[in-house]
């Protein structure tokens, strides 16, 4: 009687602890159900929600004005939109870029080095200060090594004995190297000088930049603090969910964003033109942005055009973005950045300002 009563309650036990795996399993289920569905990277179908209307895709080559390119882009866009037809000269602004630089270095008496590193609204100071032109009139030369050019400018500024002197020289390296410079902008059998055709196609206040980080309170702007803001512009500061309503709904609303963030996750992927968040991250916070942010994890390292919306085949969310490196890869240049991306890796964005 003591051995049946023993096996019976030995299998009861038993029966108890499968209920409860059973029962984990079915949970487990469940859960798994719930969470996102994520397609292997390449094997995307994407469906475009909104796509605005662009210039052909450019390609920045060997330099790194990324944010040159995108902030252009997004001013073109912002034109086409309203039915006006512009395309511009990224090389253009380089060449002033570089020339200013060269300058400033030999006043300065800092010669050493020449950067071309910047943010989006740094092209707004620099078209104001030194002007554009049409992409038609001055395409560049896309085989300038622009790294081996500012190197070569910051020798010259080194060894120059005048102003005059470095001036001549400088421009003889940029005329030889970039293009030689045109003596205005025509346009509709009108000419304008460079800042005149500049100050038509971008006001000083036409956009402002919004970031996400909690160092500083939200509902105020504050000068961000990563290496490329050379003229320490401010930033307002919105929660990230407020700061993914409102570049959505810019795009919705027909007007481009520029996006500035960071490309080296792994799921970052220029030949597939896509960029998502590899399987296994932890859900994006506002706290795991900002430790992100503070451990060097996102960083300010480029600049895109964002030009619309689209969803994958399991319906998530992603936003379309014109890059600045060429139409090589499998969509013509443009990348396909999903939400969770973007809400992870953002470090500031430019919205022109008559959006509500």
């Amino acid at each position: 009687m003591a051995n049946k009563s023993l096996r019976y309650h030995f299998f009861h036990y038993l029966c108890n602890i499968m209920q409860r795996i059973a029962i984990f399993i079915i949970i487990l289920a469940m859960l798994s159900s719930c969470a996102k569905k994520r397609t292997e990277p390449g094997k995307e179908r994407f469906v475009t929600d909104v796509m605005l209307k662009i210039t052909p895709v450019k390609d920045q080559g060997k330099s790194p004005l990324c944010w040159v390119y995108a902030m252009l882009a997004t001013i073109e866009t912002q034109h086409i939109m309203q039915g006006d037809s512009v395309n511009l000269s990224p090389s253009f602004v380089a060449r002033q870029l570089l020339k200013a630089k060269t300058v400033s270095a030999f006043l300065t008496q800092r010669p050493t080095s020449i950067s071309m590193r910047g943010m989006a609204p740094g092209l707004i100071h620099l078209i104001g200060a030194y002007g554009l032109n049409q992409y038609d009139a001055f395409q560049g030369n896309a085989q300038c090594d622009y790294g081996t050019l500012a190197r070569k400018l910051a020798l010259l500024a080194s060894s120059a004995r005048s102003l005059q002197q470095l001036s001549a020289q400088a421009d003889k390296l940029l005329d030889d190297n970039i293009q030689p410079m045109a003596k205005g902008v025509y346009l509709y059998g009108a000419t304008y000088t460079p800042v005149q055709f500049a100050h038509s196609v971008c006001r000083d206040d036409e956009y402002e930049g919004f970031t996400s980080f909690t160092h500083h309170p939200f509902g105020a702007p504050f000068i961000l603090e990563v290496p490329d803001n050379n003229f320490q512009d401010s930033y307002m500061n919105v929660p990230i969910d407020s700061l993914l309503t409102l570049i959505t709904n810019t795009i919705r609303s027909g007007h481009p964003v520029c996006w500035e963030g960071d490309i080296t996750e792994p799921g970052f992927r220029y030949d597939l033109g896509t960029a998502t968040l590899t399987t296994g991250q932890q859900p994006v916070t506002q706290q795991t942005r900002q430790q992100d942010f503070e451990n060097r994890r996102t960083t300010d390292d480029h600049c895109m055009e964002i030009c619309g919306l689209a969803h994958d085949q399991n319906g998530q969310p992603f936003f379309i973005m014109k890059n600045s490196w060429g139409a090589s890869n499998r969509y013509g240049g443009f990348m396909y950045v999903s939400y969770d991306y973007v809400k992870a890796k953002t470090i500031c964005v430019m919205v022109p300002q008559l959006v509500p």
